[in-house]
This record gives structure tokens, C-alpha cells and sequence, in this order.
């Protein structure tokens, strides 16, 4: 890390169909190999998807399921004395959002047997009723932040 001067962080794009810049992340998460057109389709198919399942607008869907998997402490690894502690820390939230995103499309791409726009659709419809792989993985996150809680006042 340099210590000459302050690292700014850069402005995320909004999405073209939506101007949500959440939405921006996603899409760029979602892309693989520079095919942002696709990543494009596979998103909005998604969110059309959730419109007709849950009858509601799908970036009202999006937005409250990814409410639902940001994580709100998670542990780091401190090295003291010749031994590692896990240390409960509070998540920044752009970090949140960040990790609500992996999730849902770590926990989507290993879904079997349906398009990418059907898998990540199931895992936001599961993750707005507060089911599925993401917020399992939120909670596990939660426990491990509970459990190691003796070590908060190691923090930095």
C-alpha cells in the first residue's frame, strides 16, 4: 500500500435501463470476459422474471433482497503475539453491498440446470424471503462474528 498519498475510490457507473448504480455493480460482477451486453440481457431477464413471479417491480425485489444479505459484522484475521485471532469488525457499507453481491452470484452460478436469469431470479426471490444460500451465508458470517466476540477489543 503506497503511503504517499490518499487512494480515492471511483465512482461505480449507473445501469443504462435503470440509472441504478447498484444495479451498474452487479451487471459488471456478472460479466465475464469483457461481454458486458450479455451481463446486460442476463440482469434485466432477471429482474423481468421477478416482476412476473412476485408481482411486484423487480428493483423494488432486488433492492429489498439485497437488503436482506449485506452483513453487518464479519471477522479478520489480527495477528498478535504468535497467534491468529479472528476479530468481529463492523462492515463499511460499500463493503456490505460488495459482499451482497458476491454472494448472490457465487450462490446463483452454482445452481444447476437453468439459464443464468432463472438461477440468480430464484436466489433474489429466496434471499427477499429471507431463505436460500446468501443469507445462509450472511448468518454463518453473523455466528462467526458472535462467536469470536471475546476478541473485539483486539481491534485495531
Amino acid at each position: 500500500m503506497s503511503r504517499k498519498k490518499r487512494v480515492f475510490r471511483r465512482e461505480s457507473k449507473p445501469d443504462i435501463k435503470y440509472g441504478n448504480v447498484t444495479l451498474g455493480r452487479l451487471i459488471n460482477k456478472i460479466m465475464i470476459e469483457g461481454k458486458k451486453s450479455t451481463a446486460e440481457r442476463i440482469v434485466y431477464d432477471t429482474l423481468d422474471i421477478l416482476e412476473k413471479k412476485m408481482n411486484k417491480k423487480g428493483m423494488e425485489v432486488f433492492d429489498q433482497a439485497l437488503n436482506n444479505i449485506k452483513p453487518e459484522v464479519e471477522v479478520k484475521s489480527r495477528r498478535i503475539g504468535g497467534a491468529t485471532y479472528q476479530i468481529p469488525v463492523e462492515v463499511p457499507p460499500e463493503r456490505a453491498v460488495a459482499l451482497a453481491i458476491l454472494w448472490l452470484i457465487t450462490y446463483a452460478r452454482n445452481k444447476k440446470g437453468r439459464s443464468m436469469s432463472e438461477k440468480l431470479a430464484a436466489e433474489i426471490s429466496d434471499a427477499y424471503n429471507n431463505t436460500g444460500a446468501s443469507i445462509k451465508k450472511r448468518e454463518d458470517t453473523h455466528k462467526m462474528a458472535e462467536a469470536n466476540r471475546a476478541f473485539a477489543h483486539f481491534i485495531w
